[in-house]
């Protein structure tokens, strides 16, 4: 099992940062390689909250479904994946520092044994996509 972690600062309140990013419905809004979002699940954000993430890759939607593991207002929300082409657990932590919100990013992968073999290219694709995206989250979070 491979993986990484990344942090930044949001210039915005901890508690307005993480109902944001609590919320996978606004995954879509910021990363890449969403282009849609549903809920699975009714009721408020907590463990098992299921939702849906939809991509758009070589003309196909391919689906990821991830449930709520773990759940600590203002402090970490984690997903497992239900189904999708990559098993993962993910993280986001807060913390209010000088400057706003500390956010870090962890992810770990779990690939099956046909991905196994890819899991450092993933693991580095990964990587550079969130980065990528981060800037796009601070202008929605900052503005």
């Amino acid at each position: 099992m491979g993986g990484f972690e990344t942090s930044t600062v949001i210039d915005r309140p901890l508690e307005e940062v993480a109902a944001y990013l609590s919320d996978l419905g606004n995954d879509p809004r910021w990363r890449r390689e969403w282009v849609d979002a549903a809920s699975a699940s009714d009721g408020s954000l907590g463990l098992g909250t299921t939702t849906i993430l939809y991509g758009q890759f070589w003309g196909r939607r391919p689906k990821a479904v991830y449930a709520v593991a773990r759940y600590e207002p203002n402090k970490l929300t984690e997903w497992r994946t239900v189904s999708g082409p990559l098993p993962l657990t993910f993280r986001r932590a807060f913390a209010t520092v000088e400057g706003g919100t500390q956010v870090t990013f962890a992810y770990d992968a779990h690939p099956n044994v046909v991905l196994k073999v890819l899991e450092p290219l993933i693991i580095r694709t990964g990587k550079r996509q969130l980065a990528g995206d981060i800037p796009q989250l601070r202008a929605i979070l900052e503005s």
